[in-house]
Parts: structure tokens; sequence; C-alpha cells
């Protein structure tokens, strides 16, 4: 017997309109840590997207590594397996691969290929061990793919989707022939699956997510014990079937997640079977709250309903406020502030609707105006890059275009001081 924990979407180093979220991700890994160890848990998946963007931070990278060190250290039968999601950086969560592997750690980023250009299964594939050293466990260890990670497919649909889902269907094939009795096979995958659900309003996410072509679960053959997937935020189960799962990201992304539950899953695995599939819930993270909750409305309400809200003792909560105006309000911002100036919480971030827009059939460029106003610079950067040349934003050109918007913000900042 074999238990697992499935995790994804940390997004180690996201700001949050501009709020630092360190606190609220060492929260989560310290609570994922202790569930480790109460569960007495085996082998840890981890899929994709372990940081916000492909060049993280100093502070976000040592919190990753400290966080494995730990886990690792207090687990002595624990074994992690990490698989690179579309933000991340492939080669550079691989790079310190040889002093992860000292810690029971793989990580899988790049897709290798032999000299003959067939893919190389084999480096994709990890084997997990049961408490008396027995392999129980075939992973097929998937990372994000790209344009010429999958093979090419004469198809009359998709080349993306089919090309993914001959990609499963050759290495399930493989590692069906090499398992022995009573092993399971696990995949793992970052990826949209046909039949995912994402927040109906989340229009940064149908952004970031961008020309992604769904995948249908039907990639996943039935004889696998149990799919981990990453991408979605939502955790939840894939077109009804209850082995294929979305982990789900620890805390909230964007305000239109502001409902979901977050947590891990657990699996138990036996016998070449999972005998049990169980959610964890993780109630942390900082609660996001909206005035008012529904949609936007006149701002003589809204300020009344600031007005009207009570005082948070301790951690401050974000907030969006979301106003329904007949013209352009130069004061609107001043306004709010006052309005909150005892109530201690986060304001992130007004939503001005103007009564020419507030229409049940708004159109589709101004749904995704909301999504790229939920967005970071480097993120609808990312985005665009991705959609127009297929892969990611090299680590070289995502730098200097950081480097240039904190050069902007601060010959901004200069600006406004003066």
């Amino acid at each position: 017997m074999i238990r697992m924990l499935h995790t994804a979407d940390w997004h180690l180093g996201q700001t949050f309109f501009g709020f630092d979220r360190t606190e609220e991700h060492q929260d989560f890994l310290d609570w994922l840590a202790e569930e480790i160890r109460l569960k007495e848990i085996d082998a840890l998946i981890v899929a994709g997207d372990i940081f916000d963007v492909s060049n993280p931070s100093a502070a976000s990278q040592r919190m990753y590594y400290q966080f494995i060190h730990k886990v690792t250290a207090e687990n002595p039968n624990l074994q992690i397996v990490i698989v690179a999601g579309n933000h991340d950086s492939a080669a550079r969560l691989e790079a310190p691969l040889p002093l992860l592997q000292a810690m029971r750690t793989e990580v899988k980023g790049v897709v290798r290929k032999g000299k003959d250009g067939e893919i190389d299964f084999d480096h994709l594939t990890v084997e997990l061990k049961n408490r008396q050293g027995e392999t129980e466990v075939l992973c097929m260890a998937v990372p994000f793919l790209r344009q010429g990670d999958y093979p090419a497919v004469q198809t009359d649909g998709n080349p993306y989707a089919e090309g993914v889902r001959e990609f499963y269907k050759r290495f399930f094939r493989l590692l069906c022939d090499r398992r022995k009795k009573n092993q399971a096979l696990v995949a793992i995958g970052h990826l949209q699956a046909t039949g995912s659900e994402i927040a109906e309003k989340d229009y940064s996410e149908r952004t970031v997510i961008g020309g992604l072509e769904c995948v249908s679960p039907d990639a996943f053959s039935e004889q696998i014990a149990y799919t981990a997937l990453g991408h979605i935020h939502k955790s939840q189960r894939v077109s009804g079937r209850e082995n294929v799962r979305y982990a789900g990201s620890p805390i909230s992304m964007s305000f239109a997640e502001k409902n979901y539950h977050h947590g891990v899953v657990m699996v138990t695995l036996d016998k070449g079977r999972a005998l049990s599939i169980e959610r964890l819930e993780y109630s942390g993270g900082i609660p996001l709250v909206s005035v008012p909750g529904g949609e936007a409305e006149p701002i003589d309400s809204v300020l009344q309903a600031l007005h009207e809200l009570p005082r948070i003792e301790g951690t401050p909560p974000y907030l969006e406020v979301k106003i329904l105006l007949e013209e352009p309000e130069p004061a609107l911002k001043q306004e709010v502030e006052d309005a909150l100036a005892d109530k201690n919480y986060r304001l992130a971030r007004i939503v001005r609707t103007f009564h020419g827009e507030a229409k049940e059939d708004e159109n589709e460029q101004e749904k995704w105006k909301r999504g790229l106003e939920e967005m970071s610079p480097l993120q609808i950067a990312r985005s665009a890059f991705e959609k127009i040349y297929h892969t990611e934003m090299p680590a070289e050109l995502t730098g200097l275009f950081e480097e240039v918007y904190a050069s902007a913000v601060r010959r901004q900042e200069e600006e406004e001081g003066k």
C-alpha cells in the first residue's frame, strides 16, 4: 500500500494587486508539511506552476527549497515528484536536480528526445516505493507540454489536443508492458481538460490559459489508477471521473475564485488500484471580500455599505469595491479610502462600471478587458508571447521586461512625488 498527496498551482511569489503573499504561501506549506507528517504520506505529487513567474525571486526559491528539505528530513520515507507548469521555467526547475534527488525528489520539466527524435519516456518515468521498499507505482511524470514536445499527428481536429493525447497513449502502452503485477499506474499532467470548470466570470484565468486547447479526459486510460492534474485553480473531478482530478490552487488567485474550496487530494493505492480518494481541506489564506457582493451599484449605496463594514481585528482581508458610475469621478479613490479609514481592510482594487457597460449582453471585448485588469503586466506579456510564438517567454526576455517595468514604476512614483 502507498499513500499519496496531490497538490498543484502554488504560484509562489505571486503578488495580489500589489500586496505580497509570502505569509499566505508559507502558511500553506507549513500546513502541508504537517498533513504529510500526520497522514504518514509516502509520496507528494506537485502538478506544476510551482512559481508564479519563470524567473522567481530568491525569496520564493528559498521558500520552495526549505519546504523540500523540511518534509524530506522529517519524513524519511517520503518521495516527491514535481513537474513544471506553464508558469515555470522547465530548465530552471530541473537545474538543481542532483541535489534534490539526494532528498528523494524528482523534478521533470524538459521532455527529452533521442537522436532519432523519439520521446524519452524513460526519463519521465518515476518509480514510487512503498514502505517495504517495493516499487508499487509507475508514475507518468509529464510536465506542461509545449509545441515540439508531443508527437505530430495528422488530424482534422486540433493538432495540440491530438498530439497530447497521442503522447499519453504511447507513454501508457510503454508502462503497461513494463509494469509488474499489483503495480499501479499514476499519470501527472499540467493542462486544461475538456469538461473542467473555471469561474464563469474569471476572465483573468481564461486570458492566462489563452489559446491552450482542451485535452479530452479519455487521453487517460481507465486503467490508470489516478490522474493528478494541475493548471485549473478550482478543485474538481473531470467529466465525472472520480480518479481524474485537479487539486486546485492552495489560495485564491483572483476575486472570481474567492468562493473556491482549497486543499489537496489524498489517494491510497493498493494492488494496482485506488482504494480511496479523499479531499483534505485547507482553510488558510487571507479572505477576499467584495462590496457589493453582486453586481456594481451606484456610488452612494456603495460608500454607505463601506461605512457599515465591521472593523476587522487581526489580519485584514483583501477588498474589491464595485461601483456603477454615470461619469468619471476623479475623487473616487479618495472617497473609498476615507470610508475605509478605520476598517482595517486591504483595498485591492476599485472596479468602475459605467451605465453604458452595465448590460446583460456585455460584449466579449469588455469581458477580456476585465480579465486583463486582474493580471499583472508580466502575465499579460507572457500570455501574449505564448499566443504568438507557442512557447514560453525566454528567461532573458522576462528579466528584461521586469527591469523595464520596475524602472517605469519608479519613474512614475518620482513624478507623482514632485
